[in-house]
């Protein structure tokens, strides 16, 4: 206990820390400065194998504007006091609300949460951070506008400014988030407001439609950066087609996984497929049906026949293969006959359409995400195991068979290694493939954290040797993984951190970047 806060910044004294504080009540208020132990315990709480008090904020505060925000950021560099900022604060399995590093303030937006416009006829949107998914949904299903989200598995409780910035993604053929990103409003540091692309000009009308503006496109560095706080976000929503055939197909060996990819990935790029394919394990999907404790008790990792008990059991594959088409009727009914016939061919794949998996609770949830509409099924992964503990594993593979066979082997290999299970799932992007992983515990047996923190290590190290980058991780790993990516980039982030940032007052340790 550091006095009378549960934590002080690094390098800030309590004297100093109260200046400060009294300062952010000036511009907040008294309610909107949380520092006491009850206040905090929502942003300490995370899912990862290290102690929570490691993450511990000093105090939290709640702005509602950006001017607001402006007065923050004068007094943290007054005071050299280090501000995490977050948005819906969810990032389940990421490092939820809690800071990167223990004493830094949280930032927390998520009263900042109008929709300040959405277009129908241009198919865009303009929130603020602490807009969710949900909120969105409920105001276009109001107004009756006839557009769809794409959204992440957390959904509802989500929202688009935080999943796009960490480069998250949905199951729409909207599903690559920053790709439809259109323009942003970002605090920087010294208080200045920078609108990108389009949004410097005064008076512009395209903010939200033409991404580019003049000059060096900027909005990249805000996405898994600490160089600003983004206070509005605008991006591009797809209009509801005439028609939606959701479908999966069911392979039932591990191997099969390469004809499964090299079927899908002509598919994709030639458009014949447009949303992002979900090629699932059975223990990913498991969850939705059943608990690990039907069928195994006791230490190491699920057995190979316990898995294939489980595909029986509930109507799995081995792979399940989740995917839509979209269009008019005719379309899809073009588009339907080119997908039968290429998974036809060998004789192995399953294929459902809705007609004959409408009662399957797995299929059910992965139709609604493929559809932009609100599930929070994939939460069930949580209940497999018990105990709190969850870690997202993230390489990226390209789109061929052999590598991820290649990788999911060597995954299964390692999590084996510690007696965790291997529950993941590869979502098939044009030519990429993000391979997600959730590297799943009980944080309240301590042998298993420090399994699992051994084995997250294992993982970062041996992926990165073999070339194998990870697109998001956690905010205990940030550092290793950017090491990974070798020390011209990460002298090249801290340049920039310098000049945009120069007392290192936002968010530092986000993504491996301080000064």
């Amino acid at each position: 206990m550091a006095g009378k806060y549960i934590a002080l910044p690094k390098g800030v004294s309590e004297q100093t820390f109260d200046a400060a504080i009294k300062a952010f009540r000036g511009v907040l208020g008294e309610t909107s400065v949380l520092t006491s132990a009850e206040q905090l315990a929502p942003y300490i709480k995370t899912m990862m194998p290290v102690p929570d008090s490691e993450h511990a904020p000093s105090a939290v505060l709640m702005a509602t504007t950006v001017e607001q925000i402006q007065k923050i950021l004068g007094i943290c560099n007054q005071y050299k006091v280090p501000v995490w900022t977050i948005s819906t604060g969810k990032n389940l399995g990421y490092g939820s609300a809690a800071p990167a590093e223990r004493g830094q303030i949280v930032l927390d937006l998520k009263r900042m949460n109008r929709i300040l416009e959405v277009d129908k006829d241009l198919a865009y949107a303009l929130v603020e951070p602490g807009v969710t998914y949900k909120q969105l949904y409920d105001h276009i299903a109001e107004h009756k506008l006839g557009l769809w989200l794409s959204m992440p598995a957390p959904s509802a409780i989500a929202g688009p400014v935080g999943n796009t910035l960490d480069r998250g993604v949905g199951y729409t053929p909207y599903g690559e988030h920053f790709m439809y990103a259109c323009g942003m409003e970002v605090v920087l540091a010294n208080g200045e407001v920078l609108r990108t692309g389009m949004g410097s000009m005064p008076n512009s009308n395209t903010w939200q439609v033409f991404k580019w503006g003049y000059g060096p496109y900027l909005d990249g560095i805000f996405t898994q950066s600490n160089y600003g706080i983004v206070t509005k976000f605008g991006f591009w929503l797809m209009p509801a087609p005439p028609a939606f055939k959701p479908f999966v197909i069911q392979y039932q060996h591990e191997e099969d996984i390469v004809e499964i990819v090299e079927i899908i990935r002509p598919l994709r790029i030639n458009g014949v497929i447009p949303n992002a394919v979900v090629i699932a394990h059975a223990l990913y999907e498991a969850p939705v049906k059943a608990r690990r404790s039907d069928y195994v008790t006791g230490p190491g990792s699920i057995t190979d026949e316990a898995v294939r008990k489980i595909t029986k059991d509930h109507k799995l594959g081995i792979w399940n293969v989740y995917a839509a088409l979209y269009g008019t009727q005719e379309q899809i009914d073009v588009n339907w006959k080119i997908v039968t016939q290429a998974f036809g061919k060998s004789g192995k794949a399953k294929i459902l359409t809705e007609k004959e998996a409408a009662d399957d609770p797995a299929f059910a949830y992965r139709a609604a995400l493929m559809r932009g509409d609100m599930t929070l099924k994939e939460f069930s992964l949580y209940n497999w195991r018990g105990g709190g503990g969850s870690m997202w594993f993230a390489p990226v593979s390209q789109a061929r068979g052999s590598e991820t066979l290649k990788q999911m082997s060597l995954t299964k290999q390692i999590l084996g290694k510690y007696g965790l299970d291997y529950s993941g799932e590869f979502i098939v992007g044009m030519r990429d493939m993000h391979h997600v992983v959730d590297v799943l515990y009980d944080k309240t047996n301590p042998d298993q954290v420090k399994a699992a923190y051994q084995c997250f290590d294992e993982l970062v190290t041996t992926f990165s040797a073999q070339g194998y980058g990870i697109y998001r991780v956690n905010t205990a790993f940030m550092d290793k993984v950017a090491d990974t990516y070798g020390p011209v980039q990460r002298n090249v982030n801290k340049i920039l951190k310098k000049a945009l940032d120069p007392n290192g007052i936002l968010a530092p340790g986000k993504s491996g970047i301080r000064l």
